[in-house]
């Protein structure tokens, strides 16, 4: 049978309404990583503290909303033949999100213990917080331009990709800088751990770019 042309449009801007709130939900988490990080290098426990159950309680948010992108497609069922590339792209940015309550959880001990980190590395870790943070908000921005046709979506995802190579540049520099400057071993670990997460909290929306360029063609 063939399905009018209003039902396949319809069953579309259904399954993006709800993996654009999912989205939505993902930046939530992102944002809060450099707050905490500002946290950090004012030494302010409590607020610190504060800001981790707050990115933990919003896990459960973009769980909750990653299962009802599932279930939206459930229900949409063959109508919509893109149903895959939706959910792996919800599924993509379902590990930023999950990599964000990584970090907190990371820099909420190292706030704790008062381990020594230099002001410099603070400061370079709040410069990569902010430009992951960045490589998130172009990647929502390619979203937002999926109505817009193929053209105009993937001229947005370029922008992921430049923001992308910037986090990279900044880990890099930040990496040898941590290793080479003396401080608390435990303070290490964790700051190795926590740039590797930003990192791959930036890989991941590059790869969720690649994935919103696949849905362009079938919008």
């Amino acid at each position: 049978m063939v399905l009018p042309v209003e039902t396949e449009e319809r069953v579309k801007r259904r399954a993006l309404n709800v993996c654009q709130e999912h989205l939505r939900r993902v930046q939530d988490q992102t944002r809060k990583v450099p707050q905490m990080i500002e946290c950090f290098m004012k030494s302010d426990k409590e607020k610190a503290k504060e800001l981790f159950n707050e990115i933990r309680n919003g896990e459960e948010e973009v769980d909750n909303a990653r299962r009802l992108v599932s279930q939206e497609l459930a229900e949409i069922g063959a109508i919509l033949l893109s149903r895959e590339d939706f959910l792996r792209f919800t599924n993509l940015t379902s590990e930023i999100a999950d990599f964000s309550e990584g970090i907190a959880f990371r820099l909420n001990e190292i706030t704790s213990h008062r381990w020594n980190v230099s002001m410099e590395i603070k400061k370079d870790l709040l410069r990569l917080s902010e430009a992951v943070f960045e490589t998130v908000l172009r990647l929502r921005e390619t979203v937002m331009v999926l109505n817009y046709g193929a053209s105009k979506t993937m001229e947005k995802a370029k922008d992921v990709e430049i923001a992308e190579r910037k986090v990279d540049a900044i880990f890099r520099e930040l990496e040898i800088k941590i290793l080479t400057t003396k401080m608390d071993l435990p303070a290490l670990i964790l700051l190795r751990d926590i740039i590797q997460l930003l990192e791959d909290s930036a890989d991941k929306a590059e790869d969720a770019a690649d994935a919103v360029r696949i849905l362009s063609f079938m919008m």
